[in-house]
């Protein structure tokens, strides 16, 4: 697989690309991250909550359980303390749901924050990428020989602009008949420079 083209100029434009993809991730991660801790923190008073609400039913239900031993008149005296328990019982549940909302509204801030822009960014680069890691792979399977150059100039006189050619040769299907090597070259380097190839060995001139 070729991830770099060997064209110098265009292979730094290709990292520096990938490092400013690579940097503009890290950047939407790390801001998915800040969102989702920085909303957590909303939790902190419901946690709060339901960590005193629980104690204090614990508590209640204790007291409950000892003046219930009192004799004749345990039950009543243990009633509005099992009351009081089951009311801080519910304040407590109320803040466990609060720290579940919480957890959901900040998990879904965090990804929406790191993956929106991760996803634009991506539809454009990606594509891109993908096309010239297959384009170039399948082509430096051909530029090791003279017949794979003539291959190379054939695709340059059917997708190569009418100006480009005519900068190369007066006749340059002619020439490319006749196997004119110079201009067989140098229509194969206008076909390989699209996708960021060059020759391993040029034939003589």
């Amino acid at each position: 697989m070729k991830l770099y083209a060997d064209l110098p100029a265009r292979r730094f434009r290709q990292v520096v690309a990938d490092a400013l993809v690579l940097c503009w991730l890290v950047l939407w991660v790390w801001a998915g991250a800040a969102v989702h801790d920085g909303t957590m923190a909303l939790a902190g008073p419901a946690r709060q909550t339901d960590t005193s609400a629980s104690a204090m039913a614990e508590q209640l239900r204790d007291a409950g359980g000892r003046v219930s031993d009192a004799p004749l008149v345990g039950d009543e005296l243990a009633a509005p303390f099992d009351r009081a328990a089951d009311a801080s019982e519910g304040i407590a549940e109320a803040g466990r749901g609060t720290v579940r909302a919480v957890e959901r509204l900040a998990l879904m801030l965090g990804l929406s924050v790191a993956l929106i822009p991760i996803l634009i960014v991506g539809a454009f680069w990606g594509p891109l990428r993908w096309r010239f890691v297959r384009e170039a792979t399948a082509g430096a399977r051909f530029i090791d020989a003279h017949e794979d150059l003539d291959l190379f100039a054939l695709r340059a006189l059917a997708n190569q602009p009418m100006r480009v050619l005519a900068r190369i040769s007066d006749d340059p299907a002619g020439a490319w008949r006749s196997r004119d090597p110079e201009v067989v070259r140098r229509l194969a380097e206008l076909e390989l420079a699209d996708v960021g190839l060059r020759p391993k060995r040029m034939p003589a001139a």
